[in-house]
């Protein structure tokens, strides 16, 4: 799995008007947690450039004050104005626990329904898994080269070494329809049609849960 390195700051007071003064810095206030204790602290927003802004979900090597983390993103929340991120938490990681993380799918070759005039509909972008740390793959790759029309992959039909899928194992991941089913099934918010594998497998932004114009954990206690 990918790994990004960020440096992070101890917070020295928490509360709403201390996380407010940090944004205006431009600065994130996070929480670490899973280990011995929650951990406030902070990161410049260009740090979420390479976590957040991007399709691959990553391991974190995150420094606050030289000490140093194995993290995951667990929740982002962002303004609902600007969509700039306004909180953070970030989940502790170790060697020999297994991780929950959400994983982008990959899609490989040419579908020949899709060639026949058929319509590919991506169910779901990402893909809930858990696994070690060093089992982890950047992507979940699937092959659709034999999909014909009506044909699909649901998460039962996937197999990768050392990671368990824990989305329902009936849940429809890709699926070829034709031209005419696809224009007249309802719009599904999950759903996107390309004509092409290369397409579409970029998934949405942030990883587990984003919740856009909520307010943390923390300031809900404040």
């Amino acid at each position: 799995m990918k790994k990004v390195s960020v440096s992070g700051s101890l917070r020295e007071n928490v509360g709403k008007k201390d996380a407010k003064a940090m944004r205006r810095q431009g600065l994130v206030p996070c929480v670490l947690y899973g280990g011995e204790k929650q951990i406030a602290f902070s990161l410049p927003e260009l740090a979420f450039k390479d976590i957040i802004y991007t399709p691959d979900s990553c391991i974190v090597n995150l420094d606050i004050d030289s000490k140093k983390y194995s993290v995951v993103l667990q929740d982002a929340q962002f303004h609902p104005l600007n969509d700039k991120v306004i909180h953070c938490d970030f989940l502790q990681v170790f060697d020999e626990k297994p991780v929950k993380i959400d994983l982008p799918i990959e899609l490989k070759g040419n579908s020949p329904g899709v060639i026949k005039g058929g319509k590919l509909i991506i169910k779901l972008r990402k893909l809930r898994v858990k696994g070690l740390m060093d089992a982890l793959p950047a992507r979940i790759t699937i092959d659709i080269s034999k999909l014909e029309i009506t044909d699909s992959v649901k998460v039962g039909d996937l197999d990768v070494k050392e990671i368990e899928f824990l989305n329902p194992h009936n849940a429809v991941v890709v699926i070829v329809k034709s031209a005419r089913a696809a224009m007249m099934a309802p719009v599904d918010a999950e759903e996107d049609e390309e004509g092409e594998a290369g397409e579409g497998a970029e998934g949405t932004e942030g990883t587990e849960g984003a919740a856009e114009g909520g307010e943390s954990k923390e300031e809900k206690s404040e």
